[in-house]
């Protein structure tokens, strides 16, 4: 939910298929803030059947979702999760039970998205930088790789990001602001970005350095036509879920 460009949330809806499309959002990691949701109520309920699932405020207002909370995600078409703390967000998820309902959600084919803290949460391991020094955490573990989020605007993290490749991580996938990973089953489908020149990497250590290979993005504004994007020889990923299951990683 980008507030200057809405071409990545058309871009997933579109993924869909669906006319009126039923849409979740998951505010968890920013604490369920007030203005986060109605952002996304602004942006969503006049093409979409909105609805959100607040874990944290008891009086949780017009379109939350209170009682059966397994049956209502299984049931959307998109579920999509906002920034913020990722750390927490993924505590309150297993506390809750959440982590195995997307985990079925993912399965049964649902489109899976968000950005910042929404994009790390699917891979295997990432770098969050929320609070304090850059940490590396695990997330959800549905597509095998690592993720770093911002990767143009704070140099610390894409400094880091490569530290910690150096020691072990996963390979893996960044992201600059504005660009969304798209994944089909555990493969990059596709690279898009909001605004032009955006880039992805994927990084990945090769003996003793680390290698960044850039993924250059499709930009999705009607004024340049979007091309398949190039992508360098070293991304390899087998899929092991079922094609139809997609996930969106932004920035």
């Amino acid at each position: 939910m980008e507030q200057s460009s809405s071409l990545l949330d058309d871009y997933v809806l579109s993924l869909t298929g669906a006319g009126r499309p039923r849409v979740c959002f998951l505010p968890t990691a920013s604490g369920d803030a007030d203005h986060y949701v109605v952002r996304f109520y602004r942006r969503f309920s006049a093409d979409c059947k909105a609805s959100h699932v607040s874990l944290f405020r008891r009086d949780q207002g017009v379109g939350a979702v209170e009682d059966d909370l397994a049956t209502h995600l299984l049931a959307q078409h998109l579920i999509y999760v906002g920034g913020g703390n990722v750390v927490s967000m993924l505590g309150a998820w297993r506390a809750h039970g959440l982590d195995s309902v997307l985990r079925e959600a993912w399965r049964k084919g649902v489109v899976l998205c968000g950005a910042s803290a929404g994009s790390l949460c699917w891979f295997y391991e990432a770098l969050s930088a929320f609070h304090g020094a850059p940490m590396r955490i695990s997330g959800l573990g549905l597509l095998p790789y690592s993720n770093c989020v911002h990767y143009d605007v704070e140099p610390r993290r894409r400094a880091e990001y490569h530290r910690f490749i150096s020691a072990g991580m996963r390979p893996g996938f960044a992201a600059e602001d504005g660009v969304a990973l798209h994944f089909r089953g555990t493969r990059l489908e596709r690279v898009v970005s909001s605004r032009r020149n955006g880039r992805g990497y994927r990084v990945e250590a090769v003996g003793d350095i680390v290698v960044e290979a850039p993924l250059e993005a499709a930009y999705l504004g009607t004024d340049t036509p979007a091309a398949e994007p190039v992508v360098s020889d070293q991304v390899v990923a087998e899929p092991v879920v079922p094609e139809s299951s997609e996930a969106i990683a932004a920035a």
